[in-house]
């Protein structure tokens, strides 16, 4: 039994780190990309175009939020949050698809390729209340896991109660702004579906992230040489 605790403690403090985190996070994007383009509508061409340029930006990311917040010794707090908030989407997309099925998100997808930011956000909250609450509830997980695994971390650290609702609202509207260009990118190729959306969403969560980081430690560093 205790060889299993440290098991998962182990587990989880590697997947809470700016190493591990990018290639889990990568395998996750191109599992669910895969495994949505083969009961999507989607042309085969079309849903590896996505694949590819999706896993190109949610890497990118991940090495602007390395360069961003260098990991020091440790977990790296924005790689903890970030992978719970992809996790609780992932679940949330589960959610979603049961209860509305792949026939329909496509359906949704061809709707919100033409729509405004605002409209596409409306529109997703409506029909995806999985995929967002589930994102949010992820980020927000972060603050006791965080504490649960790192007892030494304090608050000014890494678990602000308003710090991580700050990076859950920018990973929330990143999922609306990626899903969003992704979807007019992929409608220029003659089709808008599933695998667009997804794809969009995940490099608009990461992006969300690296700019929610980049101005809380650009806030505190203006405010130091002041």
């Amino acid at each position: 039994m205790l060889k299993l605790q440290t098991q998962a403690h182990w587990l989880a403090r590697g997947i809470g780190t700016s190493t591990v985190t990018p290639v889990v996070l990568l395998v996750l994007v191109a599992a669910t990309l895969q495994g949505v383009g083969q009961t999507s509508q989607a042309g085969a061409g079309s849903s590896v175009q996505v694949t590819l340029l999706s896993l190109a930006a949610v890497a990118a990311g991940c090495f602007a939020l390395s360069w961003i917040r260098p990991q020091q010794t440790g977990l790296s707090p924005p790689h903890v949050m970030l992978s719970l908030g992809f996790g609780g989407m992932l679940l949330g997309l589960g959610y979603d698809l049961f209860h509305a099925g792949p026939a329909q998100l496509d359906s949704l997808c061809s709707q919100s390729s033409g729509l405004k930011l605002l409209e596409s956000f409306r529109l997703h909250l409506t029909y995806l209340p999985g995929m967002h609450v589930g994102m949010l509830a992820g980020g927000l997980l972060a603050v006791p896991s965080l504490r649960a695994l790192r007892s030494q971390c304090g608050a000014y650290l890494c678990s602000l109660f308003v710090q991580n609702l700050m990076c859950s609202a920018w990973m929330l509207l990143g999922m609306t702004a990626g899903a969003t260009w992704l979807l007019q990118w992929q409608a220029v190729l003659g089709e808008a579906a599933l695998p667009g959306m997804l794809g969009g969403m995940f490099v608009g969560m990461t992006w969300g992230m690296v700019v929610s980081v980049a101005l809380y430690r650009g806030f505190f560093t203006l405010r130091n040489r002041a």
